[in-house]
């Protein structure tokens, strides 16, 4: 008999952290019922579709394709058996608002070269750097984001003494170790560009994440063929193959404990589950699905969080190409210290964005109709921002002059497809706390056991997995964060 075999569980909401989770616990003999509010899979992996075109809607990155290969290895399969990967060259491509243009090539001679090409001594410095952010990258996957240590007492261990030393080390700013490698500005940002990710500047987000550079550089950047939108087929395919049920269209609106087990009601239906996992929004969760005799935390803890950025977006369809875009472009001022600050410090609709355009037809023909092209545009701004229709007209007519000033490619003439999403719709499809695109920002003060538990400690048989909790934000670290909370129910309670 298989640990949690006859055990009921009701997953609230589909995202990545839900649906991993789900493939989890079923493998352990739980019947698994995955409720989602929206019309399909994914959470914010959603996937959109208009005359032809066909969008990722949240993220479009394929990294750290290590994690994707253990977490369908667990279940005796391989990412091949549900999708194909493409490995992208170059891994993205990034134009300067002074006229300089980059590209980041799977090679590291080229990189090697292209980093000494701006600074004397840089090539050599780089090749010191990725050394050093690989064995970081080890130990921190090894000790702090594979093994879940989201409890005090779990940092009791040797072998996080032993990992320590470089821990401490980079308790830091990403700006100060960045600054230790590199003095030239472009360079800086190259090393940093991945912040975003992790819904954090370069001077509020720990040295330790200079393990993204490894990420970057040396495990690489991917396509998964038909897009992010095929890695969620996989998985959710994964889970229906272990017993797992989905409904959507299933808005819960209340969780309570009972004396056996929990209360979970939707507009239609009511549940009786004996353990209820959410991946829906973690203050959601607590402030509004939970009675207050049942929440870890109030309105006030919620208030005092560093949020991730929210976002701008525009999904486009486009007659024609869009030469020199790469799939993977990012557009940055020379000094983009001041975007962060309005994103973190002083919350406003970014003077001079850096921003990210995604053009997945350069690579995938069936996500435009032929003779067109597919991208989004994606400019982090901070959450909370009032964004009515006259503010993102505004903001478009402004991006759209950016994009065609800085990469040459003007869109405004050729535009046959348009969808925006930003702030608002954010906080309605995904009740998003102030419309965080991401969740918690990996501040110093909100990683490893510094963010939510997986665990409830309030209510017995409730758990919370995703982007809230740890190891965080990001599709490879809410698969973890699937395993980590089965993990505990079924430490807890097999």
């Amino acid at each position: 008999m298989t640990r949690l075999s006859g055990s009921t569980v009701t997953v609230v909401g589909a995202g990545f952290g839900g649906l991993s989770t789900a493939c989890y616990l079923a493998d352990a003999g739980a019947d698994v019922r995955v409720l989602e509010k929206n019309e399909q899979v994914g959470g914010r992996a959603s996937r959109m579709e208009r005359d032809g075109f066909r969008f990722d809607m949240g993220p479009s990155w394929y990294m750290m394709p290590d994690v994707f290969e253990r977490f369908f290895g667990h279940f005796d399969r391989q990412p091949s058996d549900y999708y194909d990967l493409e490995h992208l060259d170059p891994h993205y491509r990034m134009f300067f608002k002074d006229g300089d243009t980059v590209d980041v090539r799977p090679d590291k001679d080229y990189l090697r070269d292209l980093f000494e090409s701006y600074e004397d001594g840089a090539g050599e410095a780089f090749e010191e750097y990725l050394a050093t952010s690989e064995k970081h990258y080890e130990t921190a996957m090894e000790n702090f984001v594979y093994e879940d240590r989201s409890r005090l007492r779990d940092w009791v261990d040797l072998d996080v003494v032993r990992a320590a030393p470089v821990g401490l080390q980079l308790i830091g700013s990403m700006q100060s170790h960045v600054e230790k490698y590199f003095d030239n500005p472009k360079l800086q940002q190259i090393m940093q560009y991945t912040l975003v990710f992790l819904g954090g500047s370069p001077k509020n987000t720990p040295a330790l994440y200079n393990i993204m550079s490894h990420v970057d550089f040396n495990l690489g950047v991917y396509y998964p063929d038909g897009g992010i939108g095929a890695v969620v087929d996989g998985v959710a395919e994964l889970g229906s193959e272990l017993g797992v049920t989905y409904e959507t269209g299933a808005a819960v609106r209340e969780i309570t404990r009972r004396k056996h087990g929990f209360l979970v009601e939707t507009d239609d239906e009511t549940y009786h589950p004996e353990y209820v996992v959410s991946n829906a929004d973690y203050a959601h969760t607590e402030q509004e699905l939970l009675p207050e005799h049942e929440r870890q935390y109030d309105a006030d803890y919620w208030e005092k969080r560093t949020y991730a950025p929210s976002a701008y977006l525009i999904y486009l369809g486009v007659e024609g190409d869009v030469e020199p875009l790469a799939h993977h472009t990012l557009v940055l001022p020379t000094d983009w210290d001041p975007h962060f600050e309005q994103i973190f410090e002083d919350p406003a609709w970014p003077d001079e964005p850096a921003y990210y355009l995604c053009v997945p037809s350069k690579t995938d023909d069936s996500v435009a109709p032929e003779g067109h092209s597919n991208l989004f545009l994606l400019v982090p701004i901070a959450p909370g921002l009032h964004d009515g229709d006259a503010v993102r007209e505004e903001y478009r007519e402004k991006i759209l002059a950016d994009i065609a000033e800085n990469t040459g490619v003007d869109l405004r003439d050729r535009i046959v497809v348009e969808e925006q999403f930003s702030v608002s719709d954010f906080g309605e499809r995904y009740n998003a706390t102030e419309g965080t695109a991401l969740g918690l920002a990996h501040t110093l003060r909100q990683t490893s056991l510094l963010r939510p538990s997986n665990r409830s400690s309030a209510v017995d048989g409730l758990y919370f997995t995703g982007s809230f909790t740890t190891p965080g934000i990001g599709v490879p670290m809410c698969l973890i964060s699937g395993e980590h909370t089965a993990n505990a129910l079924i430490e807890d309670h097999a």
